[in-house]
C-alpha cells in the first residue's frame, strides 16, 4: 500500500469498517474485464475467517461469469465527508474502506435460509421476520474471503 500512513491494520478493525458498510461490490471476470456488481451482503465472522453473503434472482449473467470463473474481488466503503479548504483552494474526502478477494459459492437450498438471515441481520440487528415462500426465488451465495485490506482517510 502505497499510503501505509492510511492503511487499516488488524482483523477486529477491518470487521468494524465492514460492518458499517451497507453495499459491497463484487467484480467478476468477464472474458477479461471486471464486471462490477453493488450488492447488499450480510457477513459471517468465525475464526479469523469471513463469508460475505449475497442473494439475487434465480438467473442473469453473474451467475454465468461465477460458473465459468468463481474468482471474485471485492470493495466496500463507508464513512464519506468531503472535507473543503477553502483559503488553500483544496478539497479531499474522508472515508473508510476494505478491499479484498475469495472465492464465490452458490449456496443449496439447504444452507439458504441460514445466510439470508445473516444478510438480514447486517440491515435489521433485531432480526427481521422475512417472507419465506420467497426463497424458491432467490439464489443465495457467498464469498470465502482469502485475503483483504484496509484503508482510512480521515482529516486531523
Amino acid at each position: 500500500m502505497r499510503r501505509s500512513d492510511r492503511e487499516v491494520t488488524g482483523f477486529s478493525n477491518l470487521i468494524k469498517i465492514m460492518e458499517e458498510c451497507d453495499v459491497c461490490r463484487i467484480a467478476l471476470n468477464n472474458n477479461g474485464y471486471p464486471y462490477i456488481l453493488p450488492l447488499n451482503f450480510g457477513m459471517k465472522v468465525e475464526n479469523d475467517m469471513v463469508e460475505l453473503f449475497f442473494h439475487g434472482a434465480n438467473e442473469g449473467t453473474k451467475y454465468d461469469l461465477i460458473q465459468a470463473d468463481n474468482r471474485a474481488s471485492f470493495e466496500m466503503d463507508c464513512k464519506h465527508r468531503l472535507v473543503t479548504n477553502n483559503e488553500i483552494g483544496n478539497c479531499t474526502m474522508e472515508y473508510e474502506s476494505v478491499v479484498g478477494q475469495g472465492t464465490i459459492h452458490i449456496l443449496s437450498d439447504e444452507e439458504k435460509y441460514d445466510a439470508l438471515c445473516i444478510l438480514m441481520n447486517h440491515y435489521h440487528k433485531e432480526g427481521f421476520p422475512f417472507n419465506k415462500a420467497i426463497m424458491p426465488q432467490t439464489t443465495v451465495f457467498k464469498l470465502v474471503v482469502e485475503n483483504m485490506t484496509g484503508k482510512r482517510r480521515m482529516v486531523k
